[in-house]
Formats: structure tokens, sequence, C-alpha cells
């Protein structure tokens, strides 16, 4: 019983108050009871919640009680190796960082790759992380991973007043702007519209981020041929300022700017024709890689380095790689 209040003490952070002068007392090791009756019924309350969570947790489909079992399981490996393994012991959140990045990367390529299996594997890896970091929060009391996942449910529920209120909504977009309204009267800091991008984010993620959320908030072109009319503005500026017949030398930074506006832009009317433009260079970067890596070793075959065909010759190996794998083939 008194494990349990101990127990139940340390996860909600009561306080160990002064003890008033002629309370009852019960010193079990380190622990402080006092007020009896008030201590017995809070623990037959405990014992009821207990019998309750029971009774819910028997009331789940079949399905849902494997996985709540698997996680729990997942929960205590976590703890043993927390507790007994001379690495896992050592990590911080802040070791474990460039870790969790890595292990996302790794997800996106499987996805990348339409590798079901290897999905699997990365989302197991990414979970791993995620009650990593909870776990060593929990050794500071600063949060629990029950902490973290009531929180998700809990700006799901509010974010979603359609689903969990009386709010209608007609469509995606309203949905949208439904979210980023609500997430400015929440607070925590961000004042903007914007302020929820994160800095870090890559240049051409951050791009599409920025338009979307800016869309949310109604601030957005009507029709997909005003976008495109704004693409050929920013192609004609910039082809105005450099030349690409004139060999003279350019003004980098200006370049830059008028690049920037051009790619913006681009960025901006692929989001209007639903094309994703991260995934859109990560295929091309993937089908170049692979006609190059054809073109290698084809070059190979012939007892040759690509330093000593000339492009005419690399340009026929080229084409045969682009016939054999097509246009269009990314895995």
């Amino acid at each position: 019983m008194f494990g349990v209040l101990f127990v139940f003490r340390k996860l909600y952070k009561l306080p160990h108050k002064p003890i008033p002068k002629g309370w009852p007392v019960l010193r079990i090791g380190i622990l402080q009871i006092h007020n009896l009756s008030f201590v017995i019924s809070f623990v037959l309350s405990l014992s009821n919640n207990k019998e309750n969570m029971n009774q819910d947790f028997n009331n789940l489909p079949q399905k849902r009680q494997a996985q709540l079992m698997v996680f729990d399981r997942l929960l205590t490996i976590m703890d043993e190796l927390r507790e007994q393994c001379p690495w896992d012991k050592k990590q911080t959140i802040d070791s474990l960082r460039h870790l969790t990045i890595e292990e996302t990367y790794e997800l996106s390529d499987a996805i990348m790759e339409g590798d079901m299996q290897e999905i699997k594997k990365e989302l197991g890896d990414v979970m791993l992380h995620l009650v990593f970091y909870a776990r060593i929060a929990s050794e500071t009391n600063a949060f629990d991973i029950s902490d973290v996942l009531h929180g998700i449910c809990e700006k799901l529920i509010h974010r979603h007043p359609h689903i969990y209120g009386d709010v209608k909504v007609e469509n995606e977009q309203q949905v949208k702007q439904n979210w980023e309204a609500i997430k400015l009267k929440e607070g925590g800091g961000n004042k903007s519209v914007l302020g929820g991008v994160p800095a870090s984010l890559p240049a051409l993620v951050k791009a599409m981020r920025i338009q979307e959320k800016a869309r949310g908030a109604g601030f957005d072109w009507e029709e997909k041929t005003q976008v495109w009319e704004k693409v050929e503005e920013e192609l004609a500026e910039f082809k105005h300022e450099f030349n690409v017949v004139d060999n003279q030398a350019i003004d980098v930074e200006k370049a830059e700017g008028e690049f920037g506006d051009l790619l913006f832009s681009l960025v901006n009317y692929a989001r209007f024709i639903n094309i994703n433009v991260e995934t859109a260079l990560e295929r091309t970067n993937r089908k170049f890689i692979k006609r190059f890596n054809y073109l290698e070793a084809s070059a190979k075959e012939q007892g040759k380095t690509l330093q000593e065909m000339t492009l005419a010759e690399m340009d026929v190996y080229w084409e045969e790689a682009k016939r054999l794998h097509g246009n269009y083939e990314f895995k």
C-alpha cells in the first residue's frame, strides 16, 4: 500500500508537507505518512481506479489490447536498458539529437523507395528514440511518456473542433484555416502564423511550409494562372539581370536574391498543382544517380574511366540509361 502511495507521490510531485504536532505518524524507511484516515481512503480510491482501468482494458478489442501490451514491452525494455546498459545509461537528450536526425532521414529514404518492410523497421527506430527521450526526461520529473501522449491527444482534439466540437467545415482548406487560427490563440510564443515554421528546416521544405501556412491564413493567389505569371515574371527578371550569353562577372549576392525569388515562385506553383517539390526533386536526384551509375559501369566494362571519355561518348551511355530505366523511375 505504502509503495503505491510513494510512487503516486513521486509521479504527481506531491509535496512532503511538515507534519503537524500530534498527528499520527507511520514511518517506513524514509517515507512519512500522516493523517492515516485520509491515506487509507486515498489508497482505496487508487485500488478502485486500478479496477476501473483493468475493466476498461478488458473491454478493448483484442487487437488494441495486443498493441498496448507491445508498447508496454518497449517501455519495459527501455527501462531495463537505461538502468543496466553502459551506453544507454550515458545518453542525454542532447547526445541523441544527431542520431534522431539520422534515423529520420533513413525513414525518409525507405518511404521514397516504397519499401514497406524498411518503413516498418525505421519506424521502430524512431519510436525507440521517442520513448528514450521521454525516459530521460522522466528522471528529472520534467515529463514522461504519458505526458507526451496526453499532450498530443489534447492538441488533436482541440484543433479538430469539426470532429470533437460543433464547428462545421466544408473542405480541407477550412480545416487548415481553423488549425492555424486555433494555433495562434493557443499562444506558446508564436505570435505569427509563420512563427511555427522551424528556422532550421531545409530551405526548399521551409518554402513549402511558409506558403502552406500563409494559405491557411487566407493569403494566397486565387488562380494557378496568376501564379504561373509570377513564375514567368521572376524568370524574365533573372534573365534580364544575368544574361547567359554575357560572360561578364555578376553580382553573386544579387543573383542569389533573384534566383531565390524564382525558386520560391516555382515552389508556389507546384503547390497549386499538388506537386510536392521535395519529392519531385528527390525523384530527379535518384534518377540522375541511377543513370550516372550506369554510365560509370558501362565505361568500366569498356576499360575506360569517365575522365578518358568525351562528352559525346558519355552521352551514348546516358541515352541508353534513359531507355533502360525510363524517365520517371526512381526506385
